[in-house]
């Protein structure tokens, strides 16, 4: 029965979160009249459609979304490096949403542990969604750099069997569980500098002793909350990319579905070793515009 409910309030968040994008999106170009600054005209090209297939199609097989993509967007210019955490939780909603409907069922988990960890993450990326959405260009390329060096410091340590092992609770209690909240308040807060929640969550709930599989519903379901909360603070205040995040959606969906009907098994430790690779390039590179761009301060002004 909880499940149940739980599909019906996924449902209904998807529903809301659509049309509020909509509605907020729409009234924004509205407001502008010809002499105001012009809005960036929403196209959405097959690349980025293409992008939001490949990177979500190897989410759902346990890859990760963020880093992959943000790694495409800089490589082939796509979305300025302020936009891209805002494009990132925008675009990936409804694809994580759809992820988690169809997996949150699979895997047993406290109904209590589930509900509050959810909460808490919820509640973090609305304050960190707040904050980053009025950060200025080099702060998001330093955060966004480093916060993707964490990543591939995460990938390395699945890659090497270094995770901890956990335990056998499927549910947290007293102190356990306020650990796990405060945990999951900050993986929330870091998901909108466009951090993936996936990886640190899994360390996360392996560090307070429960059992492996019990992170899945915790970090797909708080990833499936999180995301519409965080995203409509980046859509109020237009720091993404509209048409990037229709591509990652519109080429998001049919990338997770394929993945979790049609795909059974994929040899997926060389792709990983690759996107290793890959995400501590993009760190790099964002790193250096960071510093390009200080360096170019002084002489704007």
């Amino acid at each position: 029965m909880f499940k149940t409910y739980f599909l019906v309030a996924l449902s209904t968040i998807s529903v809301f979160y659509v049309v509020a994008w909509f509605l907020i999106a729409r009234s924004r170009r509205i407001a502008v009249t010809p002499g105001e600054s012009v809005l960036e005209p929403v196209k959405t090209t097959p690349l980025q459609a293409f992008i939001g297939f490949i990177t979500n199609f190897f989410d759902t097989l346990g890859i990760g979304s963020f880093a992959t993509t943000t790694a495409m967007f800089k490589l082939w210019r796509l979305v300025p490096d302020e936009k891209v955490p805002g494009t990132l939780n925008v675009g990936h909603t409804l694809p994580t949403i759809t992820e988690a409907c169809i997996y949150i069922t699979i895997v047993q988990v406290d109904i209590t542990t589930l509900l509050i960890m959810i909460a808490a993450a919820v509640l973090g990326a609305w304050f960190g969604a707040g904050v980053v959405s009025r950060w200025p260009r080099r702060t998001i390329q330093i955060s966004m750099g480093l916060a993707l060096m964490a990543a591939a410091g995460l990938m390395l340590m699945a890659q090497f069997n270094l995770f901890p092992l956990g335990g056998s609770s499927l549910g947290l209690k007293g102190v356990m569980l306020y650990a796990g909240a405060a945990g999951n308040f900050a993986l929330g807060a870091l998901m909108t500098i466009g951090i993936g929640l996936y990886a640190p969550c899994m360390v996360l709930v392996y560090l307070l002793g429960m059992q492996p599989l019990a992170a899945f519903p915790i970090m797909m379901g708080s990833c499936a909350f999180l995301m519409p909360v965080g995203s409509i603070q980046f859509i109020r205040n237009e720091r993404y990319s509209m048409g990037a995040a229709l591509g990652l959606t519109l080429g998001g969906i049919p990338g997770v579905l394929l993945a979790a009907y049609l795909v059974k098994q994929i040899p997926l430790e060389y792709i990983r070793w690759l996107v290793v690779l890959v995400v501590v390039y993009t760190a790099t590179r964002m790193l250096r515009s960071a510093r390009a761009e200080r360096q170019a301060g002084p002489a704007e002004k």
